[in-house]
């Protein structure tokens, strides 16, 4: 009897830290390489609020999606030459200079230019590390709604080899 309150007890307890707190997802796709790669197994915290620069899990339909967040409610989007504007101002994004040596190999660009656009209320412009190969706000996935963040990745746990926080 104690073992059964004990164990249920446990079992509620994780339970509620994967519901509010921490969750395992798997990577799915090529759209964030270098910076995470497909079948890894990442943690995202539930908590906190997210950044520029983040990498979030999202809620799609049937199926969810890892991206980098980039624009936020009421800011300025636009591309050009393969740098980020955001409201004017060029954002630095050293986890693309791997894609940014491929693309520039291949004879094109990492990020077709486009924007000025202006992401509305309630909404998040997100991005994959590997922008030939994301679908992503520019294309199939169009903008976010925020309530559809399930919460930021903090660190790979599998494969074993290779654990890792992920920045």
């Amino acid at each position: 009897m104690s073992w059964g309150k004990s164990f249920l007890i446990a079992l509620i307890i994780a339970l509620a830290i994967r519901a509010f707190l921490f969750s395992p997802y798997i990577v799915d796709g090529a759209s964030m390489e270098p910076t995470l790669h497909d079948h890894e197994k990442i943690f995202v915290n539930k908590l906190g609020s997210v950044q520029r620069g983040d990498i979030i899990v999202i809620k799609g339909t049937g199926e969810n999606y890892v991206k980098r967040a980039i624009g936020f409610p009421g800011d300025s989007v636009e591309v050009k030459n393969d740098q980020l504007f955001i409201n004017g101002k060029q954002i630095k994004e050293p986890y693309l200079s791997e894609n940014l040596k491929e693309a520039r190999l291949l004879g094109g660009k990492l990020t077709g230019d486009f924007g000025p656009l202006t992401v509305p209320k309630g909404s998040l412009f997100v991005m994959g590390d590997n922008r030939l190969k994301s679908m992503d706000s520019r294309n199939g996935l169009g903008l976010i709604k925020e309530s559809a963040v399930i919460g930021k990745s903090e660190f790979v746990f599998f494969p074993f080899s290779d654990i890792r926080t992920v920045e």
